[in-house]
């Protein structure tokens, strides 16, 4: 694992990035409360030089209800190592970007059901009605 951040091709360079650490939460151990392992990595996709408009507009969109001022933040604490999860939140991060910086779908087509599957779906209709018909009780 490398703590490079890499979206479609791209690689971010490291003083666009912004690193915290913190102490993790949870259960204790020993040395808990002296080390710094959890880590936060944000990325201010605006400010960005890295990312040529098309893609940086993509993410804005994409992760606009994620981003805090411009500022996409994501945090890894599950393993206990600093290390381990400042691999953990690069790779977390990429894989965000990479998310979010997706092209839109190719807009479906619309198509008409062939008749031989309207012949299907209404036989199946006819089936299933005489099914339920010889459930009832019989009329008096």
């Amino acid at each position: 694992m490398s703590l490079d951040v890499t979206v479609r091709g791209i690689t971010i360079p490291a003083d666009e990035l912004t690193w915290r650490f913190s102490r993790s939460p949870g259960p204790g151990g020993q040395s808990v409360n002296t080390t710094d392992s959890r880590a936060e990595l944000s990325f201010d996709v605006p400010a960005s030089e890295s990312l040529p408009p098309v893609l940086k507009q993509r993410a804005l969109a994409a992760l606009a209800d994620r981003l805090t001022d411009g500022v996409v933040t994501v945090t890894a604490s599950e393993f206990r190592s600093q290390l381990r999860n400042r691999e953990a939140a690069a790779a977390r991060m990429s894989e965000l970007l990479t998310q979010a910086t997706a092209p839109p779908p190719q807009p479906r087509r619309p198509t008409r059901p062939s008749r031989a599957a309207r012949e299907r779906r209404l036989s199946d209709k006819q089936r299933r009605s005489e099914t339920k018909r010889l459930r009832r009780a019989p009329d008096e």
